[in-house]
């Protein structure tokens, strides 16, 4: 028995669909957020210029509204940077550096907006 084994942490699978078509699974560790799932896995369309402080809107997405009622409300620092988006602010607006990645969050699917910056 090894004493540095690791223990996988258990993920959830967010879909990323890109505004250009192009759609991506991926595993997200639980606890980690979905713009953090995003750049650690290369997906096109998150900048993320803040690193996920809630201080740039650069990692807006547009959550399937399914899975709306299912995130935490949206924090007053988060709606006055979703008041800066450089793509339109719709309804279904998120920052992704605010979505924490829970087990209930399976199968969430976001789709990128047109432009970041």
């Amino acid at each position: 028995m090894s004493l540095f084994k690791r223990t996988p942490k258990p993920t959830a699978t967010i879909t990323y669909h890109s505004d250009a078509g192009a759609t991506r699974d991926v595993d997200v560790p639980i606890g980690s957020s979905v713009m953090e799932g995003a750049v650690n896995n290369g997906i096109d369309g998150i900048v993320a210029e803040c690193g996920g402080a809630c201080m740039c809107a650069t990692c807006h997405v547009y959550v399937d509204e399914a899975w709306l009622p299912k995130l935490q409300p949206i924090a007053e620092d988060e709606q006055e940077m979703l008041n800066n988006t450089f793509s339109p602010r719709k309804p279904n607006s998120r920052l992704s550096c605010q979505i924490q990645v829970t087990e209930e969050l399976d199968g969430l699917t976001v789709t990128t907006p047109p432009a970041q910056q």
